[in-house]
């Protein structure tokens, strides 16, 4: 290697990518990110970042000045079409933890790491408008062959380790596993959108309603602006079938017609259902989909963060908070063991058997599943949850979850 070349080459800029260069640098190792759009905007819609995870932001000095642009959820709530609850149990610190749970908008996570990025690694930590063509490596370095969005060539770059972060279709992926199996079609859609309204409940709850094909979650991800409004996420999912999934894009706009039907009738007396969707400026498809667990991540000096790794169903608010752990574990390893095999040999080692466990726990709906339960054994409602389900059965669901992704009052406050 160069003296130039620096320890760590990161594909991707997204929250996982931009969190593990906030990380290296921490802990005085030297990374350069490349990204593929031009311009990076505050794309999609609401995600959570739960404790753990809030931990790794919190140690990097990267969770200041994220309470004014989320909230921190206090609770969850499970619920049938009816309305009626079937589980409540509190999150965050209103459970305990150490540190919160935030629901944020995905793009302000984003541009708020990715200004921190740039200004603690310099401007040019971030490299726009650079693509992946290819990739090589020998016993010294790994180089990315790059191209700009035209096409044209953009050189090449050359580092100790190269970490594709580069989302759910990932190039470095596809380079290092083509014969993956590709993206696994769920059979369902999300719609999902963002609407301005009064607060629901105590303005601090995240619900999940329905079934796991016919569910609507709605959580809020702003404080309560001036004018009594809050910003409300929610999504509205339905099983279609098929096994072709539409594009699975940030910015593909439908009308409200292609679902608000199924979802008519939907008035849990607490959330007025149609009136969130009616009341969204924009509306945003996207197919349910995951990929297999790999048997590997990468070989030698290349490996894989976040979703390039182990996409998963947006199940029990694991896809953020699993990439920026995988940022926290992949900077200790590569401080221990230097930018080279052995580190990403003993990343992959630690978090490849956790994530795949999440992700085949998300296929069998995750804590979601009560939903199901309830629905099967009370389609028509219920006068007593606990003549439907015991409270022991609902809490060894919810622990059972967050035992497998790894966020246990104990495990996160130790």
């Amino acid at each position: 290697m160069d003296a130039d070349d620096p320890p760590v080459l990161i594909v991707g800029a997204g929250i996982g990518g931009l969190v593990a260069a906030l990380a290296l640098h921490d802990r005085g190792i030297g990374c350069v990110v490349v990204e593929a759009v031009r311009e990076l905007r505050p794309l999609g819609v609401g995600i959570n970042v739960l404790p753990h995870a809030v931990r790794v932001l919190d140690g990097l000095g990267a969770a200041d000045g994220l309470a004014g642009d989320a909230v921190a959820t206090g609770s969850l709530v499970y619920a049938n079409r009816f309305g009626q609850e079937i589980w409540r149990e509190p999150r965050g610190r209103d459970a305990g933890y150490a540190h919160p749970q935030y629901s944020i908008h995905r793009g302000r996570l984003q541009m708020h790491l990715f200004a921190l990025v740039r200004e603690r690694l310099g401007p040019d930590a971030v490299r726009l408008g650079r693509a992946v063509a290819g990739l090589a490596q020998d016993a010294d370095a790994a180089t990315v062959l790059l191209v700009d969005r035209d096409g044209a060539d953009a050189g090449a770059l050359r580092a100790g380790v190269l970490v594709g972060a580069d989302g759910i279709h990932s190039t470095v992926r596809r380079i290092l596993h083509p014969d993956d199996g590709g993206v696994r079609f769920s059979g369902r859609l999300m719609w999902r959108g963002v609407t301005r309204a009064r607060p629901f409940l105590d303005g601090r709850t995240m619900v999940m309603a329905g079934t796991l094909d016919h569910k609507v979650v709605c959580y809020p991800i702003s404080p309560v602006a001036d004018d009594g409004l809050q910003e409300l996420n929610w999504v509205a999912e339905l099983r279609t079938g098929g096994d072709a999934p539409p594009p699975q894009d940030w910015s593909r706009a439908v009308p409200t017609e292609r679902f608000a039907g199924a979802f008519a009738d939907w008035d849990l007396g607490w959330l007025d259902v149609p009136a969130l969707i009616a009341g969204a400026p924009a509306v945003f498809e996207y197919p349910m989909s995951d990929r297999d667990p790999l048997d590997r991540w990468g070989e030698g000096r290349v490996t894989l963060l976040g979703d390039a790794a182990h996409p998963m169903y947006p199940i029990g608010s694991n896809g953020a908070s699993q990439a920026i752990l995988d940022a926290e574990c992949l900077a200790g390893r590569i401080s221990a063991l230097g930018a080279g095999p052995d580190a990403l040999a003993a990343y992959a080692a630690e978090r490849r058997p956790a994530t795949g466990a999440i992700v085949e726990s998300n296929r069998a709906g995750g804590p979601e599943v009560v939903m199901q339960l309830v629905d099967e054994r009370a389609p028509d409602g219920f006068e007593r949850i606990e003549d439907v389900i015991p409270r022991d059965e609902l809490e060894a669901i919810a622990a059972r979850y967050k035992q497998a992704a790894g966020f246990t009052l104990g495990d996160v406050n130790r």
